[in-house]
């Protein structure tokens, strides 16, 4: 595995495994800290949510589904660089890496929450090369157009607007020309899914962003001045999820 000091670009005081005392590592946002401490913050939290089940029930039974569907869309073989943006519960990071794998490539998964990170390094075998860099989404100390792809999966509704376009923002900038974003995360459910006046009252209390993206298109939170080739938006569960593909 290549060290942190052979990151071309990338800061190395902000690599997983860097020599201590080199820098000072980003501090999570605010709207992290008030809003989601209990879920990814908290050392009980991250016990309690790592779970495959867990996460499976959270998302009505389609976790493997949405997972495979966003892998499917970055494809079998994933050559070059990819990378994920935020860790996730569950499997997908394993999943991934073995497409990455398959197409001889390199993966790296950006993170704000060292905790996070930590986790993730846990639950992957150690023979793992997966990269990880301690970074906020919104402003990635990373090149413009390093990436061949990149994934972000249901991490859009855990961010308030603002954070949430700088998100978007800075991944059409790492990912190269040419390159695809695979976005999955909530929808606005379909007036005859029981889900939309059920679930509303448990989103406003419990993750109150995401709510944001029942409302507007994820296209709202795209700047004027993206440069796109191609967009498909596929919806699952009667309208509650959506897979976003974009083709650079």
């Amino acid at each position: 595995m290549e060290t942190a000091a052979q990151i071309s670009g990338v800061r190395a005081a902000q690599a997983i495994g860097a020599a201590p005392g080199i820098g000072r590592a980003p501090r999570a946002p605010a709207y992290l800290e008030s809003v989601y401490w209990w879920a990814y913050l908290h050392p009980r939290g991250i016990w309690v949510f790592e779970r495959q089940w867990l996460v499976n029930a959270i998302l009505f039974g389609n976790y493997a589904r949405l997972r495979d569907a966003a892998l499917d869309a970055l494809g079998e073989r994933l050559p070059g660089l990819t990378i994920q943006i935020a860790c996730a519960y569950g499997d997908l990071t394993d999943c991934l890496w073995e497409r990455v794998r398959a197409g001889d490539g390199r993966l790296e998964v950006v993170d704000i929450v060292p905790a996070q990170i930590r986790n993730l390094r846990d639950k992957l075998s150690p023979a793992t090369p997966v990269r990880t860099l301690l970074m906020d989404s919104g402003d990635l100390d990373l090149p413009d157009g390093r990436y061949d792809r990149a994934l972000l999966f249901f991490l859009l509704h855990e961010q308030p607007d603002a954070w949430r376009r700088k998100t978007i923002a800075e991944t059409l900038r790492v990912v190269r020309p040419g390159g695809r974003i695979v976005i999955v995360d909530y929808a606005r459910p379909r007036w005859w899914n029981p889900l939309r006046y059920g679930l509303r009252p448990v989103l406003s209390r419990l993750e109150p962003f995401a709510l944001d993206l029942w409302r507007v298109e994820i296209d709202a939170f795209l700047a004027p001045s993206a440069a796109l080739h191609e967009r498909r938006r596929r919806t699952f569960f009667g309208g509650l999820y959506q897979a976003i593909v974009i083709d650079r």
